[in-house]
């Protein structure tokens, strides 16, 4: 029996020109196992382990990554690791929030953001980043109108450092905002929080993209028996017409794999 891939189903980023598959792969676990809540333990895996992870990935369709400075070594990490496919990858990074020493600290001004982006193109050998976001502490309202951050987020696509921008935030009015003048929305929607669906059904109206995080609660999700989590929470998802993909961060192939059919089969009808 052949495995359903996500190949033929990818789909626009909004209205970015960019096409993505519904899945993409969150890579916090290639980068660090400080700081991150998961119902289990788990072990960074090495480049080896890694390189198998994404070959799988691009073998299922997946062709959407998201990483962040504050995943620790992601990002350099994945530099080396997807060398000479950079043509196959759309990523996903962002400005906002750095992870030192165990703890995360935020810096929204423009400032920071032109040296933590220019660290990300260095760090991920490539000349652009695909769709770059703001790692929002919470405060997305007030970052998004008084930093100037999204104004500079703005230069940077101008500059064809970044083909789109948007923010991964964590309210519905802070969604709202920055789908107005941005690309698109990370927001967290799954079957145990879907209070910020207001963002989805904006971005449905206004054609703009939705990624969605968590979107399997973390790991958490759990049901009644006999009832599969994964393919109820992307029922959820995907009978949305709001929402472009959605990040899974898993790192073991066969949770990947079936994170992956399940979807196609969803998706597929």
């Amino acid at each position: 029996m052949s495995v359903a891939t996500l190949h033929g189903l990818h789909r626009p980023l909004g209205s970015t020109g960019l096409t993505v598959s519904p899945l993409g792969l969150g890579t916090v676990k290639l980068g660090r196992d400080q700081g991150v809540k998961y119902p289990s333990g788990f072990r960074i895996p090495d480049d080896a382990e890694a390189r198998q992870l994404l070959a799988l990935a691009r073998h299922l369709g997946i062709n959407l990554i998201d990483t962040a400075p504050a995943y620790g070594r992601s990002e350099e990490r994945l530099g080396p690791l997807l060398r000479g496919q950079r043509n196959d990858w759309v990523i996903v990074s962002k400005v906002g929030e750095e992870f030192d020493d165990g703890q995360s600290h935020f810096d929204f001004t423009p400032a920071h953001a032109r040296r933590s982006l220019e660290r990300s193109l260095q760090r991920l050998e490539t000349d652009f980043i695909d769709l770059l976001l703001i790692h929002s502490d919470g405060n997305d309202t007030a970052i998004l109108r008084d930093s100037g951050l999204y104004e500079a987020l703005a230069d940077f696509k101008r500059e064809g450092k970044i083909r789109a921008f948007g923010l991964s935030g964590k309210t519905v009015e802070g969604g709202l905002l920055a789908l107005e003048q941005g690309d698109c929305a990370m927001v967290t929607y799954n079957l145990a929080e879907q209070g910020e669906r207001p963002v989805l059904d904006r971005a449905a109206e206004l054609g703009k993209a939705i990624l969605v995080k968590k979107a399997l609660a973390s790991g958490h999700a759990c049901l009644g028996a006999g009832v599969d989590p994964v393919r109820a929470s992307f029922e959820l998802l995907f009978s949305h017409p709001g929402v472009t993909g959605a990040i899974v961060g898993t790192i073991d192939p066969l949770h990947l794999s079936h994170n992956v059919a399940t979807a196609a089969t969803v998706i597929a009808g």
